[in-house]
């Protein structure tokens, strides 16, 4: 079993379904929070997927988001269990302890390497909830966290990586270890960047933009050994800890 873990943890029909409760808890929070507090307050990943289907079809488009979402998800779990006939529930408790094992030592590492590319001016972790989200509401807080977990690695993990990768093998003639590099290290700049955009972005420093930048490419090395699941998890149970 344990020597499995490490193989079945980044198969679809555990690293998808484990995902799935930190889906429904973010969109219950959005949807349940009212009040000029989260108006247009959302994880800002989450608002840039859903843009091009809001302006092309209003609600009617969010649902069919919605359904592409968790209906191709399901589709690559079902095709994933009839290979296998297998779904071990003990599996998910390893994951779950994975994540917080990961959450937990996460700013701790992210800010090591920090200071050793920016001595003395290493980023606290904490420190990195300033701004406007400071003055939110912990309910508010916490469903900013859980959509980071999901949307951020659904965009710059799954997506981002997997584009600039391609991008770099067809468009650039480039052999595929010096595609990955290129899609690891841009995709960490532009997650960086992201925390910086639009009116509920942070102030940029190059502290925190270097501190963002390290754990970019922490998560895509995670999201590479260890699958989505897991990397969702961790992402959210770190900011979670953050808003605490």
């Amino acid at each position: 079993m344990i020597s499995d873990y490490w193989r079945l943890a980044r198969a679809p029909r555990y690293s998808l379904t484990f995902a799935l409760p930190l889906l429904v808890a973010y969109e219950v929070l959005a949807f349940s929070l009212s009040g000029e507090e989260v108006a247009g307050v959302r994880n800002g990943a989450d608002v840039l997927l859903k843009s091009l289907f809001l302006a092309l079809g209003g609600r009617s488009g969010l649902i069919v988001f919605g359904a592409l979402l968790v209906g191709g998800g399901a589709w690559i779990v079902w095709k994933d269990y009839r290979r296998s006939r297998s779904l071990d529930p003990r599996v998910f408790g390893l994951m779950a302890a994975e994540s917080v094992v990961y959450a937990l030592a996460f700013g701790m590492v992210t800010g090591g390497l920090t200071g050793l590319l920016l001595p003395g001016l290493a980023t606290v972790a904490a420190d990195l909830r300033f701004g406007s989200v400071a003055t939110w509401s912990l309910p508010t807080q916490l469903m900013i966290s859980l959509g980071a977990g999901i949307y951020e690695e659904l965009l710059f993990r799954v997506m981002l990586v997997s584009a600039l990768a391609w991008l770099a093998r067809n468009g650039f003639g480039w052999s595929n270890r010096a595609s990955g590099v290129f899609a690891v290290v841009a995709g960490a700049l532009i997650f960086s960047a992201f925390h910086y955009i639009g009116p509920y972005g942070d102030r940029l420093e190059l502290g925190s933009f270097t501190f963002r930048a390290v754990a970019g490419l922490l998560f895509s090395g995670l999201y590479l050994l260890r699958g989505f699941g897991v990397t969702a998890w961790t992402h959210a149970l770190y900011d979670v800890l953050l808003a605490l």
